[in-house]
């Protein structure tokens, strides 16, 4: 599309018209953000302390105050969605936001949450500085997106497909955030002690053609900006999903779908937070600490 902008990667309007769809029947499909959502709560168990106020970023179906539970570690939860519909959800305190534009004034929540949402913003280093804004000093953002090895084989199958059908490609799978970068995006947002992993969850479909369907019932399809307008080509998804059979059907004969769930942790800088030592400020000589002999460089050393 000429003249997109660059940091227009995703199509937020289709994403909030998607979003408002699944509200309607969102908990025959809310499976996966509730599993996503169980193991971003056991990871604030670890925390081992309370946060008095807390912010829900992409709320969904209120799966991580259903998390929560019992739980006395957050006091007060704000929810925000994208959607109206799923804001409606909520059971307590909720209002409609565009994460990409945070309405909280600086230093409002001890925690912000997040859960299955931020893989849909276009500028995620930004979001994160807007984040690290809203939190109090040494408080803490948790959050989980998908990766950028999710749905790996319907990628796979679609881009056979569409080259054997279509004699092209377009960009029918979004593209995600890698593990290897999310660390370094939490240390630019200005986030302390930043900390990424992963987990891969995966999901037993019956058939391709119902994973598809799943996916655009959560509004978890396509969002690429740049993506084919109108309905998929039935000859190239007909022939994608035989793809997908020949290529990951299980024993079962059901099918396969991989979700990388990324795990982003990190604090607001406060000073009783430790800190790096400063170049030189070492106490102690690292051949010391290994009990050997320090030499100068370039100096051979014989081995024994």
């Amino acid at each position: 599309m000429a003249g997109l902008d660059p940091l227009l990667i995703f199509d937020r309007v289709a994403l909030r018209r998607r979003r408002e769809r699944a509200a309607r029947d969102w908990r025959h499909r809310a499976f996966l953000k509730r599993e996503i959502a169980q193991r971003l709560v056991e990871r604030l168990d670890d925390v081992r302390r309370s946060f008095a106020a807390a912010l829900d970023i992409g709320s969904h179906g209120d799966e991580i105050a259903s998390a929560l539970g019992e739980r006395q570690t957050v006091g007060w939860l704000v929810r925000a969605d994208l959607g109206h519909g799923f804001a409606r959800l909520a059971r307590g305190p909720a209002v409609v936001a565009d994460e990409e534009w945070l309405p909280f004034a600086p230093r409002s929540f001890d925690l912000v949450v997040s859960a299955m949402d931020l893989h849909w913003v276009n500028d995620l280093p930004g979001t994160l500085v807007q984040i690290s804004r809203v939190l109090r000093p040494d408080g803490l953002l948790l959050a989980a997106m998908l990766g950028g090895a999710t749905l790996w084989q319907l990628r796979q199958a679609l881009t056979a497909a569409e080259s054997e059908v279509e004699g092209g490609l377009s960009p029918r799978v979004s593209p995600f955030a890698d593990l290897r970068d999310a660390a370094g995006l939490l240390q630019r947002a200005g986030f302390a002690l930043p900390v990424a992993d992963s987990e891969t969850i995966e999901v037993e479909y019956p058939d391709p053609l119902a994973l598809m369907r799943d996916l655009g019932a959560m509004g978890e399809s396509n969002l690429v900006a740049e993506r084919r307008r109108g309905l998929a080509r039935r000859a190239t998804l007909l022939r994608a999903a035989e793809i997908y059979g020949e290529r990951f059907a299980l024993p079962s004969g059901r099918v396969a779908a991989s979700f990388e769930v990324l795990f982003l942790h990190g604090w607001a800088p406060h000073a009783s937070q430790p800190k790096p030592l400063e170049p030189g400020s070492a106490t102690r000589q690292l051949a010391e600490a290994l009990g050997t002999t320090e030499r100068s460089a370039g100096e051979k050393v014989e081995r024994s």
